[in-house]
C-alpha cells in the first residue's frame, strides 16, 4: 500500500507547458526588479507588462490542454505576488518615491502588502465568488498603472523628484483599491469561441494600432480609465439597490397613485 502511494506520487508530477509561461511570468517581474535597480525604468516598466501578457496565456493554456492543477494555482499566485506586488512597488520606488525617505518605502511597502492580501482573499473566495466581477481592483492591472506611470514619465523625460508625491498618492490610492470592496468587471464571461459581428474585428484592428501608436500613454490611460470604472460601477450598483428597496417598501396608497399618474 505504501509503495504504490509513493508510486503513484512520483508519476504525478507537474504539467510542464502551463508552468513555462507561469515561470516567464515570474522571470519578468524579477527582470523588472534587476532593470529598476540598474536604474533602467523603461525596461523595468515592459517587463510588467510582459508579466501581464504571460500572466494572462498561462491559464487560459491550462483550461484549454486540461492541464490545471493545484500546484499550478499555487504557482501562479506565488508569480503574481513577485509580478503584480514587488516589482511594481519596488520599481517606482527606485523612480520617484526614494526621494521621499520614509514615507516612499512606506507607500511601497502598502502596495506590497495590499497585492498579498488582494491575492490571499482571491484564493480564498474563487470558487463562490460572482465570475462577473473581481472585489477590489486586480493586481495585474494596478501594477499595470503603476508601472504605466513609470513608462510615461521616462518616455517624456520627467524629473521624478518633482513627482514623487503625486507618485506617492498614486501608490496608495492604487493599493488601497485593491482591498477595497469596490467591484470591477471582470470579463471573464467574454468567450473567444462565440461568434462576433465583423465589425469587432475591426474594433480590434484600430485598437492595435492605437496602442502601436503610443504604447506607454495609452496603455496607461486604459488601466487607468479601468480603475476609475470600478467606484462608478458600485455607486451605479448602489443607487440601483436604494430604488428597488424604496420602492418596496413604499405604502400600497403611494404605488397606487403613482400608477394612476404613470398608466
Amino acid at each position: 500500500m505504501t509503495r504504490k502511494t509513493t508510486t503513484d506520487s512520483r508519476r504525478r508530477g507537474i504539467y510542464l507547458l502551463p508552468n513555462l509561461f507561469t515561470t516567464a511570468a515570474l522571470f519578468s517581474g524579477f527582470y523588472a526588479i534587476v532593470a529598476a535597480m540598474h536604474g533602467r525604468f523603461e525596461p523595468a516598466a515592459i517587463a510588467i507588462f510582459v508579466a501581464m501578457l504571460l500572466d494572462g496565456v498561462d491559464g487560459r493554456v491550462a483550461r484549454m490542454t486540461n492541464t490545471q492543477s493545484d500546484f499550478g494555482a499555487e504557482y501562479d499566485s506565488l508569480s503574481d505576488m513577485v509580478s503584480f506586488g514587488l516589482a511594481p512597488s519596488l520599481v517606482i520606488y527606485e523612480w520617484a518615491l526614494s526621494d521621499l525617505g520614509k514615507l516612499g518605502w512606506l507607500a511601497a511597502f502598502i502596495y506590497t502588502a495590499t497585492a498579498a492580501l488582494r491575492l490571499a482573499r482571491f484564493n480564498t473566495q474563487v470558487e463562490h465568488a460572482d465570475k462577473r466581477y473581481f472585489q477590489g481592483l486586480a493586481s495585474p492591472s494596478a501594477a499595470a498603472i503603476i508601472a504605466g506611470s513609470v513608462w510615461v514619465g521616462e518616455t517624456y523625460e520627467m524629473v521624478p523628484g518633482q513627482l514623487s508625491y503625486l507618485a506617492w498618492g498614486l501608490t496608495v490610492v492604487i493599493g488601497l483599491l485593491m482591498v477595497s470592496n469596490v467591484r470591477y468587471y471582470s470579463f471573464k464571461t467574454f468567450n473567444l469561441r462565440d461568434k462576433v459581428p465583423f465589425v469587432a474585428i475591426l474594433v480590434i484592428v484600430l485598437i492595435l494600432v492605437l496602442v502601436s501608436s503610443n504604447p506607454p500613454v495609452v496603455l496607461f490611460s486604459v488601466f487607468f480609465a479601468y480603475a476609475l470604472s470600478g467606484p462608478v460601477l458600485t455607486l451605479v450598483q448602489l443607487r440601483q439597490r436604494r430604488a428597488e428597496r424604496d420602492q418596496a417598501h413604499r405604502h400600497p396608497d403611494e404605488k397606487d397613485e403613482q400608477d394612476l399618474e404613470n398608466p
